[in-house]
């Protein structure tokens, strides 16, 4: 059943209201259960009582009771009525609480370079770095995380944040084919990584970059960059994306149909490979780790690393939480169902 908008109100002084107030339409279903078990015990009765002789009707209709039937009914309307009551979460009285969550902030930097569309793994390498993303969104908790995209430029996709679906939606219009530069300039995307993370609010004491690449064609300031981060002492953990025996590099139309792949300036085809050695060495030189999993995911690692790192305060909010009351009507109306149960609607006489 979906879900609507809380009620809230004010009850004799007390803020009170109905977190889940769809359910009272259940309360009609109880109602009209009980009613409609009464006018057939009631039909039942008069039914009995025209075909019979008031003084004969214990004789050939022993059992025929007119007040069990219309009570069983009764206790089965009332009972769904307390139980709807107890869904609609009914709430009385509130306090406020202060909220403290810890984490650390990670950006992530995102190679969408043409050599991304390589597939080499399945099903393709920026396919497989997407699910790698969302595996590390997945498996966060209360970690602030950011997105950097970067080609031959670099831009903020999505600033740092909690909200993990609104990374993942940012994350789905990442395409190569938007960038508006050519190459893999992964030096303007760690420093403006690290102009994300040195802008936060409330920053964390411990900083990650998370770098998903292929690691190829890499140019731009990369040493100046690396060598930012380590005094900043932000780690950069690389996540390997294909394979070191090579592949081509498929060019699609706009319709996303195949047409070639792409050439040199001499006509031959050009062959994109993972490059370990360079992800390695810019992760190894600001204290972080390469990580590399041909046939599975590798963000599982990257996580333990990350949970193991110091939590810091990022925000406190005041929040206000009201007192449930659900159980002063799911346990009587539970009990109604069942003394329901076992009321029979007829009685059995001894015959003397």
């Amino acid at each position: 059943m979906p879900s609507v908008e809380a009620w809230r109100f004010t009850f004799l002084g007390y803020q009170a209201g109905l977190a889940q107030p769809l359910f009272l339409l259940l309360c009609g279903v109880g109602l009209i259960l009980g009613l409609m078990t009464l006018g057939l015990a009631l039909r039942r009765s008069s039914r009995v009582r025209a075909l019979l002789a008031e003084r004969l009707v214990s004789r050939l209709a022993p059992g025929v009771s007119q007040w069990r039937p219309a009570v069983q009914g009764g206790l089965y309307g009332l009972g769904l009525v307390l139980l709807a009551l107890a869904l609609a979460q009914p709430q009385c009285g509130s306090r406020s609480e202060v909220t403290k969550r810890k984490g650390i902030d990670v950006v992530v930097v995102l190679d969408a370079s043409k050599s991304m569309l390589a597939r080499d793994v399945q099903p393709s390498r920026l396919d497989r770095a997407k699910l790698e993303l969302a595996t590390l969104l997945d498996e966060l908790k209360g970690d602030r995380v950011g997105l950097v995209v970067f080609a031959g430029d670099a831009f903020i996709q999505s600033p740092l944040t909690s909200d993990y679906s609104a990374v993942k939606l940012f994350l789905r219009a990442v395409e190569p084919e938007q960038m508006p530069q050519g190459g893999s300039n992964i030096g303007a995307a760690l420093k403006l990584s690290k102009q994300v993370l040195d802008n936060a609010d409330r920053g964390s004491k411990e900083r990650v970059i998370v770098l998903l690449s292929d690691g190829e064609d890499l140019f731009g300031e990369v040493t100046e960059a690396v060598d930012a981060l380590k005094e900043s002492n932000v780690q950069v953990l690389a996540v390997g994306i294909g394979s070191e025996s090579g592949e081509p590099i498929p060019i699609y139309n706009r319709r996303g149909e195949f047409v070639d792949y792409k050439k040199d300036s001499a006509g031959e085809t050009v062959i994109t490979r993972l490059d370990r050695a360079g992800l390695t060495a810019i992760a190894e030189a600001t204290g972080g780790s390469f990580f590399f999993q041909p046939r599975g995911v590798a963000m599982g690692q990257v996580v333990e690393r990350v949970d193991k790192m110091q939590k810091s305060e990022l925000e406190s909010r005041v929040t206000v939480r009201y007192d449930e009351r659900f159980q002063y009507y799911a346990v009587p109306g539970l009990a109604l169902l069942v003394a329901g149960m076992l009321l029979l609607p007829s009685s059995r006489r001894r015959a003397s």
